[in-house]
């Protein structure tokens, strides 16, 4: 009975292979079908005479790996009868060797098959004395271009290659006066005022006379100066008025001025004195360049420190009370090889850029590692020297999904 139900089961097997290899060789002969020939196994089918062998990669909790399998009139040859090498040639001229050992019904390749599986295919397989060999293009992600519409669609590309990458913390802020160099000026003695000789908002050098009063005990004019250069930032006196110790005017040197910036926990366990601080107006016209100078021992009741830069302001550009945006550097990593984050793109929910080789366009699955605002740190899946695209990358990636991007081996 036993012996009955393996008989059973293996013409069923048989049965499900002879209906499989009908398919596919259906499928291979009907000249208006451009799909090629597949076997039992999803795999590419080769066939010459009454010999072939399914070639295919498995990947399910594996790293890619090619296994063959052998057929004469679609019944499975033992994968030690067969002796059998493979040739990958790649887009940029790198060729990968395979050799095959018996591996359960089929033959397992030597290496890895590394991402994009994309290459020409050279098969020699070797059969009870006879030579087999084919050849067939096994592409994905890859797309060509020539020079006119490289320019059209104005694509760019950019070499890959070592980068310092500056991390940095973003803050907002406002500009602020100097209070250093803020003056208030007072009479000397009680007195009437009898000319007011500057408005608020007029630039002053040092000593310049501000206002004439006369001294209401002895009668005589004097001339109050002023303490330093700089701009009537408030007037608040009046030609008549009787003044004794209050504030005739505010002088402010806005020569350099404060950047006044609000940071959170996590910034502030970034930040240290003398890091590079970029500064820049919110229209972006403006930009300054300076050190972190101050950081606050404490937090506001919202969480917030204050943290400060000093910027020069000799041509008058920075107004107290102008927000700004500032970027300081926490952090410069030197990594071998780095891209532009533009420039990548998802395809089969991998990362990749597209490298160039002469007119031709591939995917790059990539490994990143440490990154900046701009640049990512690529630890795998590209060469150094490389060549890709950087503006207009997306189109690559359109035209390559007009086709379809299905994992075909």
């Amino acid at each position: 009975m036993a012996f009955l139900v393996r008989l059973s089961v293996q013409l069923c097997f048989m049965f499900c292979l002879m209906v499989g290899f009908s398919t596919a060789y259906a499928a291979a002969t009907e000249t208006a079908s451009d799909e090629p020939a597949k076997g039992p196994h999803g795999g590419r089918l080769l066939q010459q005479d009454n010999f072939s062998v399914e070639i295919s990669i498995f990947e399910s909790g594996v790293p890619p790996e090619m296994r063959v399998f052998s057929y004469v009139d679609a019944v499975p040859v033992k994968p030690e009868e067969v002796r059998l090498s493979v040739r990958l040639n790649r887009l940029d001229g790198e060729q990968n060797q395979l050799s095959f050992t018996p591996e359960a019904d089929y033959l397992l390749g030597s290496a890895t098959i590394m991402e994009p599986h994309s290459y020409q295919v050279m098969v020699n397989a070797q059969y009870q004395g006879k030579t087999y060999q084919w050849q067939y293009d096994s592409f994905e992600g890859r797309v060509s271009l020539n020079e006119r519409m490289l320019a059209l669609t104005e694509i760019e590309t950019e070499r890959a290659g070592p980068r310092v990458l500056q991390q940095k913390v973003h803050l907002f802020g406002v500009i602020a006066p100097d209070p250093a160099r803020q003056f208030s000026v007072q009479s000397p003695y009680p007195g009437q005022v009898q000319q007011v000789l500057v408005e608020r908002g007029q630039k002053v050098t040092q000593g310049q006379p501000l206002v004439t009063l006369m001294n209401t005990s002895t009668l005589k004019s004097f001339t109050v100066k002023a303490p330093a250069a700089g701009v009537v930032s408030q007037r608040l006196v009046n030609s008549g008025q009787v003044v004794s110790n209050q504030v005739l005017f505010e002088i402010s040197d806005y020569s350099t001025v404060f950047v006044e910036l609000s940071a959170f926990p996590d910034d502030i366990s970034q930040l240290k004195l003398g890091q590079p601080v970029a500064i820049v107006d919110l229209h972006q016209q403006q930009k300054s360049q300076s050190t972190l100078s101050f950081i606050a021992p404490e937090m506001t009741e919202g969480h917030i420190a204050r943290v400060r830069a000093v910027i020069d302001n000799s041509e008058a550009h920075w107004r107290p009370g102008m927000h700004i945006n500032a970027d300081i550097v926490v952090a410069e990593i030197p990594v071998a090889l780095a891209v532009r984050k533009d420039a990548i793109q998802s395809f089969r929910d991998m990362a990749v850029v597209f490298a160039r080789h002469g007119d031709t366009f591939e995917v790059r699955m990539l490994e990143f590692g440490a990154e900046d605002d701009e640049y990512i740190e690529v630890l795998g899946g590209l060469k150094p020297d490389t060549d890709y695209a950087t503006k207009n990358s997306f189109i690559l990636k359109a035209d390559v999904l007009k086709d379809g991007a299905s994992h075909d081996h």
